[in-house]
């Protein structure tokens, strides 16, 4: 049985290689890859696998709005890491990532469009109906339906995904995990809302204070949500890990960073160097700044024991 090779990524549309020209390509920023950017990347590799041609997604680092209005861009949902592992477990055959700069900016509908077809090489476009993109959005899904009129390559338009007539997108996802609405955010998404990385080393105090933790730096501008949660932790075991963990920026010891700090039950070891992915399970309460050391751990003590019944009861 051949073995499908795992995804590959491309800096750029130079030099792409001949086995993955030709192909179908959906387009967009694809932040939080949820149900509605399933739905667009599920049919490029309908059409890809019928057609017998490659499989591609275009995306962006930064994302657009970080680099237009870094001071007001939404939180981001997902970092380049958590993007690229969605897309690798999705099927896709590269990964095409572009970075989001005033050159790109100032693309004109024209100009991006040959990015594609002659770049790429691309002989189908799926993007969604709300698809904008190039000099003043001139290349939205209306432009490249046009475009495709010449025969060279064609365009598929793809409705919003509704659940209970609720729209799918981006921003109602943000809203959802702003509320700690855990199970809305795990509806939009189709799996329970995580985050990835490596952990990193710390300054060491949980250790001292009883609760060592797998510290990751969660890397974007703004969070998406934040306090202290009942967890699970894959990437350690065959199984997932119950745990506790910690999203912000730990006034209390005087933290500047973001990061994300997790107490794994019932585990000993080393984990610096190890890519983890923590499950959010129960928002139990926000961050605190408290009066002192001794009055944070009575506390951790407390988040600890409500957050294994969490992830012992479900």
């Amino acid at each position: 049985m051949s073995v499908r090779p795992s995804l590959r990524l491309l800096r750029g549309t130079r030099a792409v290689p001949d086995d993955l020209r030709g192909g179908i390509v959906t387009i967009g920023s694809f932040d939080g890859v949820h149900r509605g950017h399933q739905a667009l990347i599920a049919r490029t590799l309908e059409r890809a696998r019928a057609e017998g041609r490659p499989a591609l997604i275009v995306s962006f680092e930064p994302m657009p709005r970080e680099f237009l209005s870094p001071d007001t861009a939404p939180a981001r949902l997902t970092n380049f890491r958590e993007r690229w592992r969605l897309f690798e477990r999705s099927g896709l055959d590269a990964f095409v990532l572009l970075r989001f700069d005033e050159t790109l900016r100032q693309l004109s509908g024209e100009a991006f469009l040959r990015l594609l077809t002659e770049d790429l090489g691309v002989t189908g476009i799926v993007v969604g109906h709300d698809f904008r993109f190039g000099r003043h959005g001139e290349a939205d899904a209306a432009f490249l339906t046009k475009a495709s009129e010449q025969g060279a390559f064609s365009v598929e338009v793809i409705e919003p995904v509704r659940l209970a007539g609720e729209r799918v997108s981006s921003s109602e996802l943000r809203t959802a995990l702003a509320l700690h609405d855990l199970p809305r955010a795990a509806r939009l998404l189709g799996r329970p809302y995580t985050m990835r990385g490596r952990v990193v080393a710390g300054q060491q105090l949980g250790r001292t204070l009883g609760f060592p933790t797998a510290n990751i730096r969660v890397r974007r501008r703004r969070l998406p949500l934040r306090g202290v949660f009942a967890v699970r932790v894959h990437g350690i075991a065959g199984v997932a890990l119950g745990g506790v963990a910690s999203l912000g920026t730990r006034p209390t010891v005087g933290g500047v960073e973001p990061l994300l700090e997790t107490f794994v039950f019932d585990f000993s070891g080393d984990l610096y160097g190890r890519e983890l992915e923590i499950e959010f399970v129960a928002h139990l309460r926000d961050e605190l700044r408290f009066e002192s050391v001794e009055l944070m751990v009575v506390q951790m003590q407390v988040d600890a024991r409500t957050a294994r019944e969490w992830v012992t009861e479900q």
